[in-house]
C-alpha cells in the first residue's frame, strides 16, 4: 500500500515538474518570438504608395518585387481616383509616393509643392476605350453611336476628380457631343467603378482605360478605341513630406526598371 502511494506521489511530482519545465520553455520561446517580431517591425520601414485606381493590379504585383529588393521596407498600397488621392495628400495623409493617371493632377500636386518635382517622371501610357457588357447585342462603332437612344445610361468618371472622366469630356466636347451624353451620364468615383457598372450590366456602356477593360474580358468587351488629343501618360513622384525619402526615390526608380516594365506591360500599359 505504501509503495503504491509512494509511486502515485512520485508520478504526480514528476508531472508537476514536467509541466513547470514545459511552461518555462514555452514562455521563453514566446518571448523570443515576440522579440523577433518587434525587432522586425522596428527595423522594417513602411512605404505608402498612393496610386490611381487603374494601377491596382499592376502595383499589387510590383510591391512584393520591390520588397524583395528592399527587405527593410514594407509597401502599403492605397488606390483611388487620382483627384481623391491628391486631396488626401494635400490634407496631410502620410504618403511617400504618388502615381497619377494624368498630368493635370500631378501638376496640381507640384503647384502645391507636395511632390519632389525634380524626381517626377512619366512611367507608362494608356488609351481610352468604350466598353459594353459582354452579352450586349449593341456595340457602337464610334462616338456618334453612343448618342443613340439605346445607350440611355453611360458610365463616365466624374471629370472633377477622375482623370478618365476628364479625357472623356475633352473628347466629347471636341466632337460636340458632351452636352447630350452628359445628360445620360452615370458618374463614377473611379475608373474601376465605371468598369464595375458596365460589368454588372447596370449601364449600357462606359468609358474606361484599355488596361481596365482587359482585366474583365468575360464581363465586358471593347466596342472601339477613343483617340485622345492629349496622350494618356501616367506620372509618378516622391512626396516632399515623405518620412522615408530614400525608399520613395527607390520605388520611383524601380517602376522604370526593366523588371517593372515587364509587369506593367503584362497588364496592357505601354511605354511613356
Amino acid at each position: 500500500m505504501r509503495a503504491g502511494v509512494t509511486s502515485a506521489v512520485y508520478n504526480c511530482i514528476l508531472r508537476i515538474v514536467r509541466h513547470i519545465f514545459f511552461e518555462k520553455i514555452m514562455t521563453r520561446l514566446s518571448i523570443l518570438a515576440l522579440g523577433l517580431l518587434f525587432s522586425w517591425q522596428a527595423t522594417a520601414a513602411e512605404l505608402t504608395v498612393s496610386a490611381a485606381a487603374s494601377l491596382t493590379n499592376a502595383f499589387r504585383d510590383l510591391a512584393p518585387l520591390f520588397e524583395a529588393k528592399h527587405p527593410d521596407t514594407r509597401v502599403q498600397l492605397n488606390f483611388a481616383a487620382s483627384g481623391a488621392l491628391l486631396q488626401q495628400i494635400a490634407k496631410g495623409a502620410p504618403v511617400d509616393v504618388f502615381a497619377s493617371a494624368d498630368q493635370k493632377t500631378m501638376d496640381q500636386a507640384q503647384e502645391q509643392n507636395l511632390i519632389e518635382a525634380d524626381l517626377r517622371r512619366d512611367f507608362v501610357s494608356n488609351s481610352l476605350v468604350f466598353i459594353v457588357p459582354a452579352d450586349s447585342s449593341s456595340a457602337p462603332s464610334g462616338l456618334n453611336d453612343v448618342n443613340q437612344p439605346k445607350f440611355a445610361r453611360v458610365a463616365i468618371g466624374q471629370p472633377a476628380s477622375v482623370p478618365v472622366g476628364r479625357y472623356t469630356q475633352a473628347v466629347l466636347e471636341k466632337a460636340g457631343l458632351w452636352t447630350d451624353i452628359e445628360a445620360k451620364m452615370i458618374g463614377a468615383q473611379s475608373v474601376r467603378q465605371a468598369l464595375d457598372y458596365v460589368a454588372r450590366g447596370e449601364v449600357d456602356g462606359g468609358f474606361v482605360y484599355a488596361t481596365d477593360a482587359a482585366i474583365m474580358p468575360d464581363k465586358v468587351k471593347v466596342a472601339f478605341t477613343v483617340p485622345t488629343e492629349t496622350p494618356i501618360l501616367y506620372p509618378i513622384a516622391p512626396i516632399a513630406a515623405s518620412q522615408n525619402p530614400e525608399a520613395a526615390k527607390a520605388f520611383v526608380d524601380f517602376v522604370g526598371s526593366t523588371e517593372a516594365r515587364e509587369v506593367l506591360a503584362k497588364y496592357g500599359f505601354g511605354k511613356p
